[in-house]
């Protein structure tokens, strides 16, 4: 008989993974112990597919400072599920493999936009401080521009009432990983949520009998 396993609620979705033969891989969000864990599954049988699983857990582990269960699931170590921003941890690694030399990413950038260095200072406490190399109106606006979009694709609030420099967990704890990731696309946020809106409603997890 059949035994169905409840693996949690899907958050996101690749449905194309171009590093290993086009399979389908998704994110699920559980509560296990009164904390949020997250399971990367596929539906694909082929081989080295399950190798292929692990290997966007372990780099999850490193671009978003998660850590891992023994069995491969993920978690912040605030226990907090910070969803939106997992998310992007989990897109992000479907991106990569094991032959990349994956390692977290600095906190600076250089905006394009503005041409300017803006860095992300941590304060403690899960705040964090967005500045620049740069002096007056346009790169105050880069920044507040760019803390917003820290705000929005981590699900962060503003550090203090009218800020728009710094941004906070809402866990408290620092999660350095997350901002490095985050920095990267917080310029063009609203671009990078179009796409991903747009590519969430093309995709389908399909079911075993269909995937190759």
């Amino acid at each position: 008989m059949t035994s169905i396993v409840n693996i949690g609620r899907r958050i996101e979705l690749v449905p194309i993974d171009p590093h290993f033969k086009d399979i389908t891989i998704a994110l699920y969000l559980q509560d296990l112990d009164s904390r949020a864990v997250f399971r990367v599954h596929t539906y694909s049988r082929l081989e080295g597919a399950a190798k292929r699983i692990q290997e966007v857990i372990n780099i999850m582990q490193t671009l978003g400072g998660m850590q891992k269960t023994s069995d491969s699931l993920l978690y912040f170590p605030c226990g907090d599920k910070h969803e939106a921003a997992c998310r992007r941890v989990f897109l992000e690694a479907c991106k990569l493999t094991s032959d990349t030399h994956v390692q977290p990413r600095p906190l600076n950038i250089l905006d394009k936009k503005s041409k300017l260095t803006i860095s992300v200072d941590s304060l403690g406490s899960g705040t964090y401080s967005v500045k620049s190399n740069g002096e007056g109106r346009r790169a105050e606006r880069r920044i507040s521009s760019i803390a917003a979009g820290l705000i929005k694709l981590g699900e962060m609030e503003p550090a203090e009432e009218n800020s728009t420099d710094s941004v906070k967990f809402p866990c408290g704890q620092s999660h350095d990983e997350l901002i490095g990731l985050l920095l990267v696309r917080a310029p063009n946020v609203r671009i990078i949520l179009r796409e991903e809106e747009a590519d969430a409603a093309r995709g389908m997890l399909t079911a075993p009998s269909q995937q190759t």
